[in-house]
């Protein structure tokens, strides 16, 4: 295992080269990458700093000097033809670059052959609604994933009680493994990513091994074992700057996919089966945690581990076994992720809130509760954008998570507990 991180250091050492700040970001629509627009990049006095054209797969990225507040440009006119800003006074955006961080800048685009909403007799217009099936079905797709890394970080929760700020990094580590293996390795993904989910499994039982097992056994505090799993995040999050530096990588396959219409949706083949192949691992989990005896012994230990241990199950044992496969599923969850967007270093982090808002809203400590609330989590975070802009997307699962909790505080799925 010593020999194998090290090749793992060395290797992904040579993707690394000096990063400073850059504004970046993709352009797709309905899912399709948007290649051949030009992108420029100013300053607050308009001082030309950069411009770049986005790729095949829809991205671009423009180095900047220092830490400040820059104009974002879309030159709509390199738009292809029947495409067009959602709000064509939203082509230029003001954004603000932190020191030592990149910045993602969204441009929301549509068809610009599509008839505009509320022409037609329906009360919104045909096209209004395609656009609705297509939120919905996209919000579905982040749902899903989002569940992936919220059922570990719930069954991590429901055993050991500890709240792990650094779960999002156990994504974006399944997603570098792939990566590395993909790309340094010349391994097909397809070979690539079961290789790093075995490595992320070991991985996680080590890190409970050696690491969070220890400060059980030491009588650490959930409070305490709370700010060290964000210091460990911290920690994480820069070996992963470090060995990859802060621009976005992607997978040598899979990257530009055509679409598939499948009446007013248009998807791709890679996110229909990334699709199947979480709601296969969800309904696994489930039946996992329902009919077998490890997964009776693990909420056994969730319900009462001082019962449990009494009625002879090994804890630690389960516990260990809890942090492997959910730290297993958290990677492929990153995996599946980093075939829809680009790879980067805070790609967890910024999926991290809305694993908490799932697990919170399904109820804390239940797989099943974790599933349905990042389900819901996804769709509101998707189709509020019929509403806001795209930047804002987030807000709405929030709100969602404040007013669920305000009518039922356990969450969804939680019981209701009798305090005092």
């Amino acid at each position: 295992m010593g020999g194998l991180i090290f090749v793992f250091l060395a290797g992904a050492s040579t993707a690394w080269a000096a990063e400073g700040e850059e504004v970046k970001g993709t352009l797709r629509i309905q899912g399709q990458p948007v290649a051949g627009v030009k992108i420029t990049v100013a300053t607050d006095a308009d001082a030309p700093v950069g411009e770049a054209t986005t790729g095949a797969d829809g991205a671009w990225k423009v180095a900047v000097d220092k830490a400040g507040s820059y104009k974002v440009t879309l030159d709509q006119a390199t738009l292809p033809a029947g495409k067009a800003l959602r709000d064509p006074n939203r082509g230029t955006l003001t954004v603000q670059v932190f020191e030592g961080n990149a910045r993602n800048v969204l441009f929301g685009l549509v068809d610009a052959n599509a008839p505009p909403q509320g022409q037609q007799g329906d009360g919104g217009g045909s096209s209004y609604w395609t656009r609705v099936a297509q939120l919905v079905f996209e919000g579905l797709n982040l749902g899903l994933i989002i569940a992936l890394g919220a059922v570990g970080l719930s069954l991590i929760f429901g055993t050991t009680g500890l709240t792990n700020f650094a779960h999002g990094e156990l994504l974006t580590i399944g997603a570098f493994l792939a990566f590395f293996f993909n790309t340094v390795v010349g391994l097909h993904l397809l070979i690539a990513a079961p290789i790093a989910l075995v490595i992320a499994a070991a991985l996680g039982w080590g890190q409970d091994r050696f690491f969070w097992g220890q400060l059980r056994r030491r009588k650490t505090g959930l409070i305490s074992m709370m700010i060290i799993s964000i210091g460990l995040a911290l920690f994480l999050r820069a070996l992963l700057l470090f060995l990859f530096g802060g621009g976005g990588e992607s997978y040598d396959q899979y990257v530009a996919q055509a679409g598939i219409q499948i009446g007013p949706i248009s998807a791709t083949p890679k996110s229909l089966i990334a699709m199947g192949i979480e709601i296969v691992v969800l309904i696994a989990v489930g039946l996992a945690l329902t009919y077998t005896r490890l997964g009776k012994a693990t909420r056994a230990v969730a319900d009462n581990p001082a019962l449990a241990s009494s009625s002879g199950i090994n804890v630690d044992r389960v516990i260990r076994l809890v942090w492997a496969s959910g730290t297993c599923i958290a990677a492929l969850a990153g995996i599946l992720l980093g075939t829809t967007q680009n790879l980067n270093f805070q790609m967890g982090q910024q999926v991290l809130l809305l694993m908490f808002a799932g697990v919170t809203l399904g109820g804390l400590g239940t797989a099943f509760g974790a599933l349905v609330g990042s389900l819901v989590v996804g769709m509101f975070v998707q189709v509020s954008t019929l509403w806001i802009p795209p930047e804002m997307k987030t807000i709405g699962a929030l709100v969602v998570l404040i007013i669920v909790l305000m009518v039922r505080p356990q969450g969804i799925l939680g019981r209701r507990e009798r305090i005092g």
